[in-house]
């Protein structure tokens, strides 16, 4: 895990990540505190990148994967951020060489597998639930639990929307690309598991939809997150775009943007966190996210409960009446329930949220870029004094972006020692001309 930071005012946006990797072999795993996860996109243009999450694309590393393409892009410059953003998805979607056939089957398979798994587990859990209330369990048990989770996870899949850049031909395509190696997954997973063709087929269905959807209640381990943040050639002020990223498969990018944030006459400065973001969000509304998340589940458990209790003393009404009212005053509950958690929402706003964006739409530069570190720190030192492992530290990296000076790195680690190695830096901005000759930029 990570804690990174953007915050944008008019004058610039300042950009801080932390340096922390978990790396997992096996069943074993191990935290570094080196990791690179901060870049400039382009060596000559107002634009950065941050990645979180998965530290590779298809086993590719992302510093690797960002590099190549910061060399593929050279000088060339477009007129917003959203078209950097637009192009670098298009370099990870267009066939891209890095990523070949033999790499993208076994990005399936793995894929595939740990979900049938993930299904499968799910089926024990509910035989052992039946074992543990009646000592024993029927076949039809079986068949109807094995029937219900492949059904529901199926519905999951279908009712969720295709990715709109990937054509509607692609669930058939993987289908019948790779429908044995999905037909002996199915075995190797399942076994002797009794299940119906209807439901195997539904199987087949799932599997080709993991790499086309995003349904809204399944979160799949090991996407990447990916933000691009700055300025293009007509962007007065700065933006970001963030990604989800997962993966390539039959040479189609599966991926979407989770959020997007733009300073504007009306919106002159915003603080956003990403992965782990608690500490951040707890310093801008006042209130621990977790915290407020358990209480709004506490208050509609309550109303919910409430709304028995008085239904249960109507005894005088019958039970179609009873059923009347219950829902009416469910009705009435929620209501009252949201108009309460609004009242909330617009305090936090106003008393905290409000208060802190307006201090960072008049910061300078530096004093931008030492908010960004601390938030991080702020992050690292609550994992640090918190039992569980410290997900989030080693040195922080600040960089800052304007529309007059570019990239500005604040803060930078290096795996070596810059004294010792000028010509890195020597070589950095050199430019090519037709005639070969080179000078230094």
């Amino acid at each position: 895990m990570t804690a990174e930071i953007v915050i944008m005012n008019k004058h610039s946006i300042a950009l801080a990540s932390d340096s922390a990797v978990t790396m997992i072999h096996g069943t074993s795993e191990k935290i570094k505190t080196s990791a690179n996860k901060l870049f400039a996109l382009s060596k000559y243009h107002p634009i950065g990148i941050m990645v979180f999450g998965n530290a590779d694309l298809m086993e590719i590393p992302w510093e690797t994967i960002i590099k190549i393409y910061r060399n593929k892009l050279g000088e060339k410059k477009f007129d917003s951020m959203k078209e950097y953003a637009d192009d670098f998805i298009a370099f990870l979607d267009n066939r891209n060489p890095l990523f070949p056939e033999s790499i993208q089957k076994e990005y399936l398979l793995s894929s595939v597998y740990g979900y049938f798994n993930f299904i499968k587990k799910e089926m024990e859990k509910e035989f052992d639930s039946v074992l543990t209330q009646k000592n024993e369990i029927t076949q039809g048990e079986i068949n109807e639990i094995i029937s219900a989770t492949i059904k529901k996870h199926y519905k999951r899949w279908k009712d969720a929307d295709i990715i709109s850049s990937i054509p509607n031909t692609h669930i058939k395509d993987i289908a019948d690309k790779f429908g044995e190696d999905i037909d002996k997954a199915i075995d190797e997973v399942f076994q002797r598991l009794p299940i119906t063709k209807h439901r195997l087929n539904q199987l087949k269905e799932i599997a080709a939809s993991l790499f086309l959807k995003f349904p809204k209640d399944i979160r799949k381990e090991g996407y990447s997150g990916v933000v691009i943040a700055g300025f293009g050639e007509k962007d007065t002020f700065p933006s970001f775009i963030a990604y989800d990223i997962d993966g390539v498969v039959n040479d189609r990018l599966k991926y979407r943007e989770s959020s997007h944030d733009e300073i504007s006459f009306e919106s002159d400065a915003s603080v956003t966190a990403f992965a782990q973001k608690e500490m951040v969000v707890t310093f801008m509304e006042g209130i621990d996210p977790y915290y407020m998340e358990a209480e709004q589940n506490y208050l509609f458990e309550l109303f919910n409960e409430y709304t028995e209790m008085i239904i249960k003393y109507l005894m005088k009404e019958n039970d179609k009446e009873k059923e009347r009212i219950k829902k009416k005053l469910q009705k009435s509950s929620e209501g009252i329930l949201i108009d309460h958690l609004e009242k909330l929402k617009t305090y936090r706003q106003e008393r905290h949220i409000n208060p802190v964006t307006s201090v960072v739409s008049m910061l300078p530069k530096d004093e931008l870029a030492t908010m960004a570190e601390t938030l991080v720190n702020l992050t690292s030192f609550a994992r640090k004094v918190k039992l569980g492992p410290e997900t989030v530290g080693g040195p922080i990296d600040v960089a800052v972006i304007s529309k007059g000076d570019g990239f500005i790195w604040i803060k930078r680690k290096h795996y070596f020692k810059a004294e010792l190695n000028p010509q890195f830096f020597a070589k950095y901005y050199k430019e090519e001309f037709g005639n070969g000759d080179k000078i230094e930029k």
